[in-house]
């Protein structure tokens, strides 16, 4: 395996936060996919970075020997790609923001922002409901950065770095005449005689649904995998309820309700490559992606009240 820049970042991260488990909360990834990366840096280098015990994470020698180098390295090449990056804003007449999303509340904002930061920016989207599809566009410079959904504490595709926006509670989308509606939150174990509708997807969370209804006591249905408009049809009609973020703009006839404890969590990642010039711009992305949500509430005032008495979840 050959050394890269993202792999020196996980080894300052680890450093940094003291154990592998904290570096894994701060980079976005499960504690067990940073784990075997680290492994696979060590193997490269040919000897462990870091002894690991109950107490956390401290570097070897050859641990310290590379954090070292890491340090002038990588502030080395975040100067260069600004230094890159003022440059060609002066003799490029439009910046260029290429994003992937898998489809989420946010997107609308984050345009918004980009486009107000400087009037030559020029930002294009693409939908996608593969994360994976998402991920490689970005790795082969067809796009610059990705929003993708994970869940619980699933790991996002290998290939780039990401950095979490918001943690939310996945929810079930009902008509407003639905018995159950109304309420502040519903019952997973309520649901167990009803049809499900969900939109196509890729990862783990199908496994997970289907943990979670077994630990609710039930089997689910077999569920319709349609798009977003025949969802909401379905569910409106009362021929099914539709799994959801709850951040789903509430309409005239359906409205989305969280889970009662939350037995199932998404995850919103911002992925970009971290040797391509998005790099530059990641920071201020990301932190216009985590205002976005949070101005996507306004659509849900319900979920923002649950959000408020739930602060694990959210941004």
């Amino acid at each position: 395996m050959d050394l890269e820049l993202r792999h020196l970042k996980v080894v300052c991260a680890i450093a940094q936060h003291g154990s592998v488990t904290r570096a894994a909360a701060h980079l976005g990834l499960a504690q067990p996919a940073l784990t075997a990366q680290l492994n696979r840096i060590e193997r490269a280098l040919g000897g462990p970075l870091f002894e690991r015990d109950h107490r956390g994470a401290r570097p070897t020698a050859l641990g310290e020997l590379v954090l070292a180098r890491a340090r002038v390295v990588l502030p080395a090449i975040a100067d260069l790609r600004q230094e890159a990056a003022r440059l060609t804003s002066t003799s490029v007449p439009t910046i260029r923001y290429r994003i992937g999303s898998t489809g989420n509340s946010m997107i609308s904002g984050l345009m918004r922002r980009l486009s107000e930061t400087r009037p030559d920016t020029s930002v294009t989207t693409r939908a996608s409901w593969s994360a994976v599809e998402l991920t490689e566009l970005v790795a082969a410079g067809k796009l610059d950065f990705a929003i993708v959904g994970v869940c619980g504490d699933a790991p996002p595709p290998h290939g780039l770095e990401w950095r979490p926006v918001a943690v939310d509670a996945v929810g079930v989308l009902l008509a407003d005449d639905h018995p159950l509606a109304g309420g502040e939150e519903v019952d997973l174990a309520d649901l167990a005689a009803a049809q499900w509708a969900a939109a196509p997807g890729d990862g783990c969370f199908d496994d997970c649904f289907a943990a979670a209804c077994a630990r609710a006591g039930f089997t689910p249905e077999p569920m319709y995998e349609t798009d977003l408009r025949v969802c909401l049809d379905l569910v409106a009609a009362g021929q099914a309820v539709a799994l959801c973020q709850p951040t789903f703009r509430e309409q005239a006839t359906v409205r989305g309700y969280p889970f009662a404890g939350a037995p199932l969590r998404w995850r919103h990642l911002l992925g970009w490559h971290p040797e391509a010039p998005a790099d530059a711009v990641a920071d201020q992305v990301h932190e216009y992606a985590r205002e976005a949500y949070r101005d996507s509430l306004r659509y849900s005032p319900a979920y923002g009240g649950w959000l408020a008495r739930h602060p694990a979840f959210g941004a």
